[in-house]
């Protein structure tokens, strides 16, 4: 008889709690009667928005950059990203002492690039819907004898992301239900260890924008799918297809999946900025939608949903706040 250790447990999410104590943001968790009535639903907003970078990316990118050796920091770090994890690799290697080279796509966010840039990164560009961003990434990191950190298919990087769900959970209490955006599935795969660790019988729903649906149509098909390139405003979303790891681990822990449009992201973003006075990205207001939508079926009374990120210029969040007042 043969057992496999997953790459993410409780106990490596504490192991990484541990080690971002005092360089993470313990970020803060906010409740809204307002959201409350509007669910029908006691609802717990844990805000990434506020995390170093404006996003849980930080938390994975430090645990992981943490843990390399000296040889490795003095070489440097390369990562891949539409933004976010660009930001936290930077930031992390500043934090450490190294450098870090990102691969970033061409029509990434102008204010997540000079973000990146402003700490202290060198930027490579590449055409997201020609090239495959992993390849030149790998490419790139041997060349120069860098380490990679990817932005989720990593079991470090997995491990630090699900300390967010373990700072929840300390705060809120038992909760019903966990809702957790879903790119490349590294965020849900440490929150959904957490969760299911600590209280068996919470379900753990992802949410993905409906044009970005490969988790949900790799767990319906009971192995990975891959799609064309989304074409979505959640951005940190778009991916082809989820990651191998946090697919091994999403396919035993995710209870289901829920989709929502661009238009009710958008919503969501307006009300979080009307109504709870804070500034989310697309890709960090899906878990709102799927909420404010009624997109999670039989919802149960105690909720938490990770609000992701914050990263989203002015010109853009007006540009889509306005489009949800006249959708």
């Amino acid at each position: 008889m043969t057992t496999t250790t997953p790459p993410v447990t409780l106990d490596t999410v504490r192991d990484a709690a541990a080690r971002l104590r005092g360089v993470a943001h313990r970020t803060p968790v906010l409740r809204s009667r307002t959201l409350d009535a509007l669910v029908g639903a006691e609802v717990h907003l844990k805000c990434e928005n506020f995390q170093r970078v404006g996003a849980f990316k930080f938390r994975g990118a430090y645990n992981a950059a943490s843990r390399l050796t000296p040889e490795q920091l003095a070489r440097g770090i390369a990562a891949y990203s539409s933004g976010n994890h660009a930001q936290a690799v930077a930031l992390a290697a500043r934090e450490l002492g190294t450098s870090a080279v990102i691969v970033m796509p061409e029509d990434a966010p102008a204010s997540k690039r000079a973000a990146t840039e402003g700490y202290g990164a060198e930027i490579v560009t590449y055409d997201r819907y020609t090239e495959d961003r992993t390849a030149v990434a790998e490419a790139l990191a041997d060349e120069r004898g860098l380490a990679l950190i990817p932005p989720y298919e990593h079991p470090d990087v997995m491990a630090g992301q699900g300390t967010a769900a373990l700072e929840l959970l300390e705060e809120a209490g038992e909760l019903d239900a966990l809702i957790v955006p879903v790119g490349g599935g590294g965020l849900i795969a440490g929150s959904a260890t957490v969760a299911k660790g600590v209280s068996p019988g919470i379900r753990v729903t992802g949410v993905e924008p409906e044009a970005g649906d490969d988790t949900k149509r790799s767990l319906d098909a009971g192995r990975r799918v891959t799609i064309p390139v989304p074409r979505t405003i959640a951005d940190g979303q778009a991916l082809e297809t989820p990651g191998e790891l946090t697919f091994s681990v999403n396919q035993r822990l995710v209870d289901g999946i829920a989709l929502v449009s661009d238009d009710e992201i958008s919503a969501a973003m307006r009300f979080a900025f009307e109504r709870l006075k804070i500034v989310v990205e697309p890709s960090g207001a899906t878990g709102l939608a799927a909420l404010l939508a009624g997109r999670v079926d039989a919802l149960p009374r105690r909720v938490g949903v990770i609000v992701s990120g914050g990263n989203v210029d002015a010109d853009r969040f007006a540009r889509l706040c306005g489009r949800a007042a006249t959708s």
